[in-house]
């Protein structure tokens, strides 16, 4: 299957957290959108790898996905090294995205830059046809996708461009939910950590309402680009 758009995140839930409205969005449009974990989320305060993985299936379907994969690399000690290259190389390589969603290019938790970094060179290196990889024992085409954008996490960065998301943070705030185990309960005996506060939870929809102020809109995600961002026609902007 092809995409157009393959959001990947360090974590189960980073992906519906920095850009679960804009995923929405995309898929109302008749986009094809894929999401790719990382890790599974083994070390998190709360809940277990078993349990996180039933959470992002059910997130999964509350987006409306076309496909969600994990490639179970080593939560909190990955290292963007060739083995986790590759494994991200033959999975862009698998789907062929025009577009990749990835980690904050900077944020609190070490994961996310390094997972940022690491998506950000593997869709470099997909495209060197002389890096081989084989899918069911087929070799698999070299494919580099056209754009790679870095979502907005717990640092307040300022953002490249943003998406007007409105009508779509409801979606997006569903889906963070389907993680029981790891946002706001007052009924959870496990430990606290930063996002299990109600503050946390609140502020996914008010971080999406001052982006939205700041463009006239009332809501928006944020996004940074290593690269240019270019435009046919001035009229285009909103």
């Amino acid at each position: 299957m092809k995409l157009d758009i393959l959001a990947i995140g360090a974590h189960p839930d980073d992906v519906e957290l920095g850009c679960g409205a804009t995923i929405a969005k995309e898929i109302n449009l008749g986009k094809n959108v894929g999401i790719l974990d990382l890790t599974q989320g083994e070390l998190g305060t709360r809940g277990s790898a078993e349990i996180r993985n039933k959470e992002s299936s059910l997130a999964a379907k509350i987006l409306g996905v076309k496909i969600r994969e994990n490639i179970k690399i080593e939560d909190g000690f990955f290292e963007n090294n060739k083995e986790n290259q590759i494994k991200i190389i033959e999975i862009i390589r698998k789907y062929q995205p025009e577009i990749v969603l990835c980690n904050a290019i900077d944020d609190r938790h070490i994961d996310h830059p390094k997972g940022s970094k690491l998506v950000s060179d593997a869709c470099f290196l997909s495209g060197l046809r002389k890096i081989e990889t084989t899918l069911n024992g087929e070799e698999q085409k070299a494919w580099r996708p056209k754009f790679v954008y870095h979502y907005i996490q717990w640092k307040n960065i300022e953002p490249d461009f943003v998406v007007d998301v409105t009508g779509f943070i409801d979606k997006k705030v569903e889906a963070v939910l389907a993680y029981k185990s790891q946002f706001y309960d007052p009924n959870s005996n496990e430990p606290n950590s930063p996002i299990t506060s109600k503050n946390f939870l609140d502020s996914i929809t008010y971080r999406a309402k001052d982006l939205g102020r700041l463009i006239g809109k009332d809501y928006a995600e944020g996004f940074n680009t290593e690269r240019y961002v270019a435009i046919d026609s001035l009229s285009k902007l909103i």
